[in-house]
């Protein structure tokens, strides 16, 4: 008598495998012996691998939280996702299902190495709440945030706001969070995640107004050093007032001279990046890039939301008013890493952000400067498993061109 082995049944029947006789065979599985979870997740990974994730999620799963307010269904999605990270055996499914490994993909930057170049933008997770959930869907890196010293409201809801006939979503939150401290715990109670972890970090609203936010960024980094690769310092929300004054090149650089100055050297060591605004005019642009070069800042994340309104927005919340992100943004985005990476000569590394729905927006960016890319809207369209069909659209198109690395694409364009 033999026993049947778990990939022989459905996954949802899997429990039966050790109660299951075949009559014939030699040496076969004692009944008596337990089956690794090991055996059955890999069974349950190969029997998904004809599954279309990004086509269910888009006819099943999204049209029912569509039925939600915007910001109940991104609470309902980190629900979801806190429960998964309390089940280890899930979440080491969904990690050996979403995860795309190959050394071509690695990425180095900032003194820190990327397992692929696909993260998920700060805005998703702003308190550190579900990293290792993100980080078994696949992301090479999640940036948490925006943070500040205290905790904020942020501003009166309704703010967020779908355009799905666009793939676009509009925001005014005004960063919303549970402040530094509680963030740090939150952070303290989880392993270190299995992908780069950025803290994306900010003034309060009080603090811009009372002229200090530089403080308020030295404060967090301070504060969550412990927890963080690397920092993104953010001056480019279009949601709290003044904010975006601090791009200026005369404010840019007495903030950054400050900040750098006011960090002792273990939290020095962190890279530092800075992300900014696609509404910056050429010239614009160009003085803050020599502002930053001038500062040890490791990188640039580009871009922010737009505050721009293209006539060929479609959806009803056109009109509301906040930061715009999503594919209205892609040709923008684009168009600003290709500046930056020019005009820096590639001597500081960009993440580039904005309208990255699949493989091909991806590799768009990369071949415009960018070094690594990240993305929100596109997982709010396109599912969880987005970073796997990136990383598996880039891998393919590495492996029809016969390059050994993601890295030779960088400012290919």
């Amino acid at each position: 008598m033999r026993w049947t082995n778990a990939c022989d049944v459905a996954p949802d029947q899997a429990w039966l495998v050790r109660r299951t006789p075949l009559v014939g065979g030699r040496g076969g599985r004692s009944p008596h012996q337990p089956i690794r979870s090991s055996q059955l997740i890999g069974c349950l990974f190969r029997r998904t691998e004809s599954i279309k994730p990004i086509a269910m999620y888009q006819h099943l799963i999204f049209p029912a939280l569509s039925r939600l307010d915007p910001e109940a269904a991104h609470n309902a999605a980190l629900l979801a996702l806190s429960s998964t990270q309390r089940v280890p055996l899930l979440r080491h499914f969904l990690s050996k299902w979403c995860s795309v490994r190959d050394p071509r993909l690695q990425v180095a930057a900032f003194g820190l190495r990327f397992a692929n170049p696909v993260g998920l933008a700060a805005g998703f997770d702003k308190n550190g709440r579900v990293v290792d959930a993100l980080a078994a869907l696949g992301f090479g890196h999640v940036e948490i945030g925006t943070v500040t010293p205290r905790p904020q409201a942020g501003r009166p809801r309704p703010r967020m706001f779908r355009l799905p006939e666009d793939w676009a979503l509009i925001n005014r939150l005004g960063f919303p969070n549970l402040g530094m401290e509680r963030v740090g715990r939150n952070l303290a109670r989880r392993s270190r995640p299995d992908c780069v972890r950025g803290i994306n970090v900010g003034p309060n609203a009080a603090s811009v107004a009372a002229g200090r936010a530089a403080e308020d960024y030295a404060h967090c980094i301070e504060a969550l050093a412990g927890h963080a690769d690397y920092f993104t310092i953010n001056v480019s929300s279009p949601n709290t007032q003044g904010l975006r004054v601090l791009q200026e090149q005369r404010a840019l650089d007495e903030l950054l001279g400050t900040v750098f100055r006011a960090i002792q050297p273990a939290a020095a060591a962190r890279p530092v990046l800075v992300k900014i605004a696609p509404d910056l005019g050429d010239v614009e642009l160009r003085q803050m890039l020599d502002v930053a070069v001038g500062h040890p800042v490791a990188g640039i994340v580009a871009a922010n939301t737009t505050l721009e309104r293209l006539p060929t927005l479609a959806g009803a919340a056109r009109a509301d008013a906040g930061g715009l992100s999503g594919a209205p943004l892609r040709e923008r985005a684009n168009q600003l890493i290709r500046t930056a990476f020019e005009h820096t000569e590639g001597r500081l590394p960009i993440i580039g952000v904005g309208g990255v729905f699949g493989a091909a927006d991806a590799l768009d960016k990369l071949r415009a400067g960018a070094t690594l890319v990240q993305l929100y809207t596109g997982m709010i369209y396109q599912g969880p498993f987005i970073a796997r069909q990136i990383n598996r659209g880039i891998l393919a198109y590495l492996q029809e061109h016969g390059l050994p690395s993601v890295q030779r694409l960088v400012g290919q364009h």
